[in-house]
C-alpha cells in the first residue's frame, strides 16, 4: 500500500481535480483498490465523487478515534474507486491536531488501511497546517501542482523549505505543472527552465468536470489533460515500484 498526498501552499491551483484524476487512474489504468481520503473541509473532491450526504459519523470522528475509518468509508460509481468523504467538522481539525499532540496520528490511521487499499490519496487542505503537516508525514509520496508562474514556483521552494526544517527527513516530492497554457508567455518560459516537470496542461473538460459529477465510467482520456494524467500517474506506479 502507498499513499500519496497532493498538496498546494495556495488554492486555485487545480489540486483537487487533480487528485480525483489520479485517484480514477489508480482505480481504472492500474486496477488498485483505491481510497481517496479527503481531507479538506471545502470537501470538493466528495463532492465529485458523489459522497457529501451525512453520514452517521463526522468527519472528525476518524481522528479522535470514535470511528474507524472503514466506518465512514463510501463506494463510488467508478470501479475500485471509494472514498473517505470530508465534512464541515474538519474545520477544527487543526485545533484537534495540536490538542492532541499527535504528530503521525493520520500516518497510524493510513497504516491500519494497508490490507483493505493499494493506494490512498489525501486531498490535502492548502497552507501549512497542522493536517497539512500530518498528512506529508503519512505519505510515500507528496505531488505538488503548480501553475507556471515565478510566485508559484516561489511557493513550491517554501513548501520544500519548510518540509525539511520541519520533518528533516520527507517523502520523494514530485512537482507537477498544472494548468499549463502554452500560449502564454510566462507559461513557456516555466517550461524552458523546468523540462524534467511533468506537465499537465489546460483543458476544459477538466474545468467542467463540476458539471459531471458525480463522476463514473472510465478516466476520459479524450481531452487534451487526460493523456498526459496517464502518463503522470504511469509515472508514479515506476516510482513506487522503485
Amino acid at each position: 500500500m502507498a499513499t500519496i498526498a497532493v498538496y498546494s501552499l495556495k488554492g486555485g491551483v487545480g489540486k483537487t481535480t487533480l487528485t480525483v484524476s489520479l485517484a480514477w487512474c489508480a482505480a481504472g489504468a492500474s486496477a488498485r483498490r483505491t481510497l481517496l481520503w479527503d481531507l479538506d473541509p471545502q470537501a470538493a473532491s466528495s463532492w465529485l465523487l458523489g459522497a457529501t450526504k451525512p453520514g452517521k459519523e463526522e468527519a472528525q470522528a476518524v481522528f479522535t478515534k470514535d470511528a474507524a475509518p472503514s466506518d465512514l468509508v463510501r463506494t463510488t460509481d467508478i470501479d475500485n474507486l471509494s472514498v473517505l468523504p470530508a465534512d464541515k467538522s474538519l474545520r477544527g481539525l487543526d485545533r484537534l491536531f495540536h490538542d492532541l499532540d499527535k504528530r503521525k496520528r493520520l500516518a497510524k490511521l493510513t497504516d491500519r488501511l494497508n490490507k483493505e487499499w493499494d493506494r490512498i490519496l489525501l486531498d490535502c487542505p492548502p497552507g501549512l497546517t497542522d493536517t497539512a503537516d500530518q498528512a506529508l508525514r503519512a505519505a510515500t509520496l507528496i505531488i505538488v501542482p503548480v501553475i507556471p508562474s515565478p510566485l508559484a514556483r516561489r511557493a513550491f521552494d517554501d513548501v520544500v523549505a519548510h518540509l525539511k526544517a520541519e520533518h528533516g527527513k520527507v517523502a520523494p516530492i514530485l512537482p507537477v505543472l498544472n494548468m499549463v497554457d502554452r500560449r502564454r508567455s510566462l507559461h513557456r518560459a516555466a517550461l524552458a527552465e523546468l523540462p524534467d516537470w511533468p506537465v499537465i496542461p489546460m483543458a476544459s473538460a477538466l474545468e467542467t468536470m463540476t458539471a459531471n459529477a458525480p463522476l463514473s465510467g472510465p478516466f476520459p482520456a479524450s481531452s487534451t489533460a487526460g493523456p498526459a494524467i496517464q502518463r503522470l500517474w504511469r509515472g508514479i506506479e515506476k516510482r513506487l515500484a522503485g
